[in-house]
């Protein structure tokens, strides 16, 4: 949470000591988490300032009929968090991943748009992103529809040695997906 100051109190501070308590109110107001816990509409983040990608999201997939399109689509910043942003993903390998997939939550234009989130969306790499992790969406969606809800969380890794990009987000080194069935089995 952001804090205010009084203007009409500040009249009988002294200079320096003014200077100082702004020059501190800057500091704490650009420091960034590790940690930051995120409740939004159709999903559960934990976003990490520092490396500018999430530590964990959860989310529900149902089986829901798609209604929207997402072309058009295009991911936006949060203003209060220090997120990643268009440069770190600008003419390299590097996709906008979305962890909460578009797909799932395409049955209308606000669960959709919820999904276009830097808050939502991961350095992945391209081969991944395309191939694998799309087929494991689809595989999770065809499990909903039937099965029932799937609750699915996902473990955002990054090893000791990772890459950080010269606009300083950070690459994850890999991904774990927990699908919990309806029944509570987990794969």
């Amino acid at each position: 949470k952001i804090g205010y100051l009084d203007w009409t109190k500040c009249t009988r501070i002294k200079k320096p000591f003014f200077f100082l308590v702004l020059l501190s109110f800057l500091t704490f107001a650009q420091e960034r988490s590790e940690a930051l816990i995120i409740q939004g509409k159709i999903f559960t983040v934990s976003y990490n300032e520092l490396y500018e990608q999430p530590n964990w999201i959860t989310y529900c997939v149902r089986n829901v009929p798609k209604n929207v399109d997402r072309k058009g689509y295009n991911f936006r910043k949060d203003a209060q968090v220090w997120t990643s942003n268009n440069a770190d993903y600008k003419n390299n390998i590097w996709d906008k991943g979305h962890l909460a997939p578009a797909a799932a939550f395409s049955d209308s234009e606000d669960n959709l748009k919820e999904t276009f989130s830097f808050l939502n969306c991961t350095l992945q790499h391209q081969r991944l992103n395309r191939k694998e992790w799309a087929q494991l969406e689809q595989q999770v969606r065809d499990w909903a529809e039937a099965f029932g809800d799937m609750s699915v969380e996902v473990d955002v890794l990054f090893e000791s040695n990772h890459r950080v990009l010269p606009t300083g987000a950070h690459v994850p080194s890999g991904f774990i997906k927990r699908i919990q069935f309806p029944d509570g089995s987990t794969k």
